[in-house]
């Protein structure tokens, strides 16, 4: 039991992948908060978990209340002392393509993904960063990282955490706070009607939730973006290209156009460490330049 002790919050568990997640949490040892907009249906998961032997609470808020948030924060510290792990899981569709999409759904989903997302994380980042110990997973997407057909709305928000992950995990780095993100594939009511009967069998929820414990445990990665469903596991990168110099000058964009192949050639590219790796390079570049 990886996780003997360790008190984790999971949002929207009270169905599909977040139930799976707080189910495996809790057979892997750590005590669970279950939340969920209603509260039969968080109270429902929790009382599955103590059933099995487990230990857990059923919490009932929506992640964009600030104010419910942290309420469920408190709760939990009054009840087991720490915080030790955060899923971000909750989430919503509003799926059309963008030209009829209304920017109300646009702003509905991001408010749900990113902004809750970041509403949890405030919430619990000054308690991991005090008790010198944090896990903090974002649920990402393939639609955000590669784009999908209608889901403008739900690729950015989950491009978006990325970011939040790459950041939240450098500045928490020295408080042994590490940050990664989940993009799963899994038949859940959000998927209902998209996929076909066979496929929905093959990517059962429970299949993913594992990914999880690579990602919580004390040698977990920090800012690792792992890609699962149906068994099968993946990481995903950003990466950057070694690119090319050249220079400034009203002809600079013609000359980017004729060295296109060259600077998106990908032999040689990175994983940076941080946002200013790019500006280092293309700093380092130009003064390799002038130097002749």
């Amino acid at each position: 039991m990886r996780l003997e002790g360790r008190v984790a919050i999971v949002t929207g568990a009270g169905g599909g992948l977040g139930r799976q997640h707080a189910l495996y949490l809790a057979r892997q040892g750590a005590r669970v908060v279950v939340n969920d907009l209603g509260q039969e249906a968080a109270d429902a998961v929790a009382a599955e978990i103590v059933a099995a032997g487990g230990a857990a609470i059923g919490v009932a808020a929506s992640v964009t209340d600030e104010v419910g948030v942290q309420a469920m924060v408190q709760r939990t510290l009054d009840e087991w002392g720490r915080i030790d792990i955060l899923i971000n899981n909750a989430g919503i569709l509003r799926d059309k393509s963008f030209a009829k999409m209304e920017m109300a759904d646009f702003r509905l989903v991001v408010d749900v993904h990113l902004i809750g997302a970041a509403i949890c994380c405030k919430a619990v980042w000054e308690v991991m960063r005090q008790q010198n110990y944090g896990r903090i997973v974002m649920t990402t997407s393939s639609s955000g990282l590669y784009g999908n057909f209608g889901q403008a709305n739900y690729g950015a928000a989950k491009m978006a955490l990325v970011g939040l992950m790459q950041t939240l995990a450098i500045e928490g780095e020295k408080y042994n706070v590490r940050v990664n993100s989940l993009a799963p594939t899994a038949a859940t009511q959000m998927t209902q009607g998209v996929l076909s009967a066979e496929q929905l069998t093959d990517l059962d929820p429970a299949l993913v939730s594992p990914a999880l414990l690579a990602l919580v445990v004390d040698d977990a990665p920090t800012r690792a973006i792992v890609c699962a469903g149906a068994g099968h596991f993946a990481r995903a990168y950003v990466t950057l290209t070694t690119g090319q110099y050249v220079g400034a000058g009203d002809d600079a964009g013609e000359r980017l156009i004729g060295q296109w192949d060259q600077v998106s050639d990908p032999s040689g590219e990175l994983v940076p460490d941080y946002g200013f790796t790019q500006a280092e390079r293309e700093v380092t570049s130009a003064i390799a330049a002038r130097r002749g």
